[in-house]
């Protein structure tokens, strides 16, 4: 049976071959994963020879990394706010800069009196569940189109104890709502311009759900629908809170009417870029 020091080499080398980066590194995890073992283990035991099943598994673990198939989905999870959430194809892979519309939106929270939210385009549930976690009394109706991603959010919303406080249901933007009146509605939308997916990385481009990145438009489309419809859905002096893309500040921004909403906020990403746009009904 192969060792561990075997195991690594030639994960390694099939990793690199691929176009995987930090191929070394990304083979430990996918090992650690396999055999049910932390990284230290693996280090500290080269000589360790693999059972079959840790072979089958391992295996298994680095063609589909060799494929670029993103890690989060081969291990099915991913930390976000400081929480693990399940994650399939069916849903977007959380990332750090997302953080920040949990964070501006906790901030609005604790300043205001506003508990029941609304996510558009709820996915994993990262978001709305984060905020859960962290607001106490908030609640949460979610919307998304995809039914599977409802699940995904479902199972998240189970792990962390907040079935009672979130409530899911199948929509277009918001069409499943009548007479809902929220005090804030936040949302990461399909903001990838159609143009800009070829350039994507090939796990984000190949493997991650495009229906969540892309609007197969000008990257707008989605986000002009919920300034114009969300109004009709907040309560007065109520906010919203949208990631939006590179380069689309100024244009999301002009698609607020000023008759309806006070100036709207930008909040740049660490790479300067704004990313979150925070705007308050008049």
């Amino acid at each position: 049976m192969p060792s561990i020091f075997e195991s690594l080499k030639r994960a390694t080398e099939l990793l690199a071959a691929n176009g995987v980066a930090e191929s070394s590194r990304e083979a430990a995890s996918l090992l650690s994963l396999a055999i049910k073992k932390d990284r230290a283990f693996l280090y500290a035991h080269p000589e360790y020879e693999l059972a079959a099943d840790e072979i089958r598994a391992f295996d298994s673990f680095v063609d589909r990394r060799a494929s670029r198939e993103p890690f989060q989905y081969i291990a099915g999870k991913q930390e976000f706010f400081g929480l693990e959430f399940k994650v399939t194809p069916d849903v977007l892979i959380p990332r750090p800069e997302t953080e920040m519309l949990v964070e501006r939106a906790l901030h609005i929270l604790d300043e205001h009196e506003c508990t029941s939210l609304c996510e558009i385009g709820i996915g994993s549930g990262c978001i709305a569940i984060s905020i859960l976690c962290n607001a106490a009394g908030a609640t949460v109706v979610g919307l998304d189109v995809s039914a599977a991603a409802l699940e995904i959010a479902h199972q998240n919303a189970q792990q962390h104890g907040q079935t009672d406080r979130i409530k899911l249901f199948k929509s277009d933007i918001f069409s499943a709502l009548t007479d809902d009146k929220f005090g804030m509605i936040v949302s990461n939308p399909p903001y990838v311009p159609e143009n800009d997916i070829g350039g994507l990385q090939i796990e984000v481009r190949d493997h991650e759900p495009r229906g969540a990145l892309t609007d197969e438009g000008d990257g707008l489309s989605i986000i002009r629908r919920i300034i114009s419809g969300a109004p009709a859905f907040l309560k007065e002096s109520g906010y919203l809170l949208m990631e939006i893309g590179i380069d689309q500040s100024s244009r999301v921004v002009d698609m607020f009417d000023p008759t309806v909403w006070q100036e709207p906020e930008l909040f740049p990403d660490l790479q300067g870029i704004p990313r979150l746009v925070s705007a308050k009904m008049k």
